[in-house]
């Protein structure tokens, strides 16, 4: 518990989502003070009930598109849907989030010269060309396609985040969020590692796209939150972008093989065409992360599938 002179007053936004709320837990845990906003667009306030009666937590229910006053230390910027399901929903307001955004919560922490975390994504590398990927490539991205509105909404929210800091002498930090899971994952995200999980419990029909041979790197949801801290609380001349993620590489149809086993599942793997623009290959370099903030992932994927698995099949029995 931290005393009172060192408590900050910390804005998270999409602070109901996965990630989010994970964070809110942490900076309560470290003694902050944390005001958890969210447009509940795909956040839930399932995953911050817990909180509700903490005297630390405030939740607020705002788009962060539209301007916001309010008075922090530390802001972590982290909304926007993060899954294909989700973000190719309405596009238009994904690009909105993305960039209005990014613009509203710096122009916040100018006007209180706060430092402030950008919530970036690998889907700035695109299909890469790079493999592993570094942080100095610059991506292979479609600019027209139907992932575009994330990918280049992201993108773009990084450049509005390195002109601020340029042009306003703004304190950032750009992480690059790689592949990540755990428990409060939306169970209808379209992502694999919850896609699997409750078809496996369900003994429904795993669908693999493509052919399976195509490859993601999976860092536990605690292992990410470090990461950001770790960001956050690094010195002001390390602006990053870096990548957060684990480096140990599985294809596609090793995680549906692992889940059926892990679950005891009877579900079977279909095949089912590979979507436009999804990337073959998604694996971190995280050299950076580890020299500049000593941050590497300690849980690998069995030990995190346990914890996974387990609050889905609650999640199930209680639906």
């Amino acid at each position: 518990m931290r005393n009172y002179d060192s408590r900050k007053r910390i804005l998270v936004t999409g602070g109901a989502g996965f990630l989010g709320s994970h964070l809110c837990d942490k900076l309560l845990e470290q003694g902050h003070e944390v005001i958890c906003l969210d447009n509940l667009f795909t956040g839930t306030k399932r995953n911050i009930d817990h909180l509700h009666n903490h005297p630390r937590f405030e939740f607020m229910r705002h788009d962060v598109t539209f301007p916001l006053y309010v008075e922090v230390d530390e802001i972590y910027n982290l909304a926007c849907p993060a899954s294909p399901i989700h973000y190719q929903h309405d596009p238009v307001q994904t690009t909105k989030t993305s960039v209005h955004g990014a613009i509203n919560m710096l122009g916040l922490a100018k006007r209180l010269k706060a430092r402030i975390l950008q919530a970036s994504t690998s889907e700035v590398y695109g299909d890469p060309e790079v493999h592993p990927q570094v942080e100095g490539y610059w991506g292979h991205v479609n600019p027209i396609g139907i992932r575009s509105c994330y990918d280049e909404g992201k993108r773009c929210a990084e450049t509005l985040f390195f002109d601020y800091h340029r042009q306003h002498k703004l304190e950032i930090k750009v992480a690059r969020i790689f592949n990540t899971y755990g428990p409060r994952m939306h169970p209808n995200d379209g992502r694999v590692v919850s896609n699997f999980i409750v078809q496996a419990l369900q003994h429904k029909p795993i669908t693999v796209y493509g052919d399976g041979s195509q490859s993601r790197s999976f860092c536990y949801v605690d292992n990410m939150i470090d990461g950001f801290i770790k960001l956050m609380e690094s010195p002001a001349g390390f602006t990053g972008p870096v990548n957060l993620g684990n480096p140990n590489e599985f294809t596609i149809r090793q995680l549906a093989e692992k889940v059926i086993a892990m679950t005891g599942s009877k579900s079977e793997i279909v095949k089912k065409p590979l979507p436009s623009d999804d990337p073959t290959q998604r694996q971190p370099d995280i050299s950076l992360a580890r020299s500049k903030l000593g941050w590497e992932p300690d849980i690998q994927l069995e030990q995190g599938l346990v914890q996974t698995i387990a609050y889905f099949q609650q999640l199930l029995a209680e639906a």
